[in-house]
């Protein structure tokens, strides 16, 4: 039976972010992809220059209520990225809970992009929003350790404090977490990174249990656009796959992303040259050319906790 994934995010003409990063991978996998752009520019704004159109909540609106007359509005999944609109977000809100409400068994799967080490790249006002009405009604989840440490109100600085905020995360409704990025040290030494995952599961019996588990990977010296986008799309795909296994989830996840980002960051240098920063478009994500290693990864090994 096929899978239909609702995708609200940004689109560019040129690239790879947003629904351009999480199309292309999901379809390879057999999912089914309707695509809401949140935003429509030349380009991500890391160029020098862009220009396109932003999506009001008005105008989504008019989009949803197209499909809902048509009765096509049937979703397996919802997956939402970046957005800097609270009306927006929380028309995105009003939109799952009336999709669960037809479809119980819907999972969505949300990146809440607030921002990154130490300081937040959106307006101040989505983060309440976030927290009381968008992460409350999430399946799973995937912040970084600056989104997670915001959301829950606690400081990650051991593996420790990283379970309890997940733990505080699960508290707030999603039954999935991943934390996609930490400073947490890795066993490896300083070039790896360290990610976490927690998963609950409901035994036949009516017990929880919860599965985590910690992923290192290698680290990039070098800044890619989109990835955030292609990452909660990897772990919608083997989290459907995988619904009871987090571990193999992750690394099936972690490995597309490896494979993707070493791709990107060799043909960059080969165009920038000997001694050269690559610029932002050739650090454009090699998407087409990593369809093999999207249809079957193999590369991360991921620890239970």
């Amino acid at each position: 039976m096929e899978c239909r994934v609702l995708s609200i995010q940004s689109h560019v003409v040129r690239g790879y972010v947003g629904n351009k990063s999480a199309s292309f991978p999901l379809q390879v996998l057999g999912f089914e992809v309707d695509s809401i752009n949140s935003v429509q520019f030349s380009n991500h704004t890391g160029y020098s220059h862009w220009k396109g159109q932003v999506l009001t909540a008005d105008e989504l609106h008019v989009l949803y209520e197209g499909i809902k007359l048509n009765n096509v509005h049937h979703y397996d999944y919802v997956l939402t990225g970046y957005t800097r609109d609270t009306s927006f977000l929380e028309m995105v809100v009003d939109i799952v809970q009336e999709l669960k409400t037809a479809n119980p068994n819907l999972v969505y799967v949300c990146d809440p992009v607030l921002g990154d080490h130490g300081s937040m790249y959106v307006p101040q006002n989505l983060y309440p929003v976030y927290k009381n009405k968008v992460v409350p009604v999430a399946d799973i989840i995937t912040p970084n350790q600056f989104e997670a440490e915001l959301l829950t109100g606690k400081n990650i600085s051991t593996e420790k404090d990283a379970v309890e905020v997940m733990d505080l995360l699960h508290a707030m409704g999603p039954d999935t977490v991943v934390i996609t990025s930490s400073d947490l040290p890795s066993r490896l030494g300083d070039r790896f990174l360290v990610s976490l995952g927690s998963q609950r599961h409901v035994r036949p019996d009516g017990t929880r249990t919860t599965q985590r588990v910690r992923i290192e990977v290698p680290k990039v010296d070098a800044v890619f656009v989109g990835t955030g986008d292609l990452f909660a799309a990897m772990l919608l795909a083997w989290t459907h796959h995988y619904p009871n296994d987090l571990k193999t989830a992750c690394e099936k996840t972690f490995s597309v992303m490896h494979h993707v980002i070493q791709r990107t960051i060799s043909y960059a240098h080969e165009l920038a040259g000997p001694g050269r920063r690559p610029s932002p478009p050739q650090l454009e994500l090699r998407m087409i050319q990593s369809k093999a290693d999207i249809e079957d990864p193999f590369y991360c090994s991921g620890d239970d906790l």
